[in-house]
């Protein structure tokens, strides 16, 4: 961890309550990449870029999800409402954040090529931004995830009132946004089809060429 970073805590939530529409019907976070499911690779992920504290946030499939990280050190939170969209997902799991920390980490628990250094990246970049209380990373115009905010907001997150993860959170807060030009695409690759899912076993299957081409 940098100097910088030392004395600051981060969180995470991870949202891994999605319906998967888009997949045909299979829950897109238990399909197994690399011998694992992809839930599961993505808060190893997050766990390995030394949160303080991270929730993972259930609903379709919870329970098949919740086996997939019970071995791991996180708080999993079930969302009754998952079905109402994703701001309930954050609402919930940063609702369920018990310790007092300074800044909060949304991720989707479907960025399969996420890795420990691209949540440094972020962290750093909010750290050196302070005029900006909220961090978006974007390749090559896409929005991408996770984001970072800071944990002042979390009164207004769990109560509904601030809309964290909102695709329109940049444009609802513009002033509070800062956008990171990220230089690679593991902030905007997911699995929402399986299309996706096909070019992401592709890429991991071929990372030299996939990084060449990025």
């Amino acid at each position: 961890m940098s100097t910088e970073r030392s004395g600051i805590r981060f969180s995470a939530v991870v949202l891994a309550a999605g319906q998967s529409t888009r997949m045909g019907g299979a829950n897109k976070l238990l399909l197994p990449l690399e011998g694992e499911p992809l839930v599961r690779r993505t808060v190893r992920t997050v766990l390995a870029a030394g949160m303080q504290e991270t929730v993972v946030v259930t609903g379709w499939h919870g329970r098949e999800v919740m086996r997939t990280v019970l071995d791991l050190p996180v708080t999993v939170q079930p969302n009754l409402l998952y079905e109402e969209g994703q701001m309930r997902s954050v609402a919930a799991g940063v609702a369920a954040l018990a310790q007092a920390t300074d800044a909060i980490v949304v991720c989707p628990g479907d960025l399969p090529l996420l890795r420990p250094e691209d949540l440094h990246e972020l962290m750093d970049v909010y750290l050196a931004h302070p005029a900006s209380s909220i961090v978006i990373p974007r390749h090559r115009g896409e929005r991408g995830n996770p984001i970072v905010f800071a944990a002042a907001y979390a009164p207004e997150v769990a109560a509904g009132r601030r809309l964290i993860g909102c695709r329109k959170l940049a444009e609802q807060y513009p002033e509070e946004t800062f956008w990171h030009e990220a230089a690679h695409e593991r902030f905007t690759t997911d699995c929402d089809t399986p299309e996706a899912w096909q070019r992401v076993q592709q890429r991991l299957a071929h990372p030299a060429g996939a990084e060449a081409a990025a």
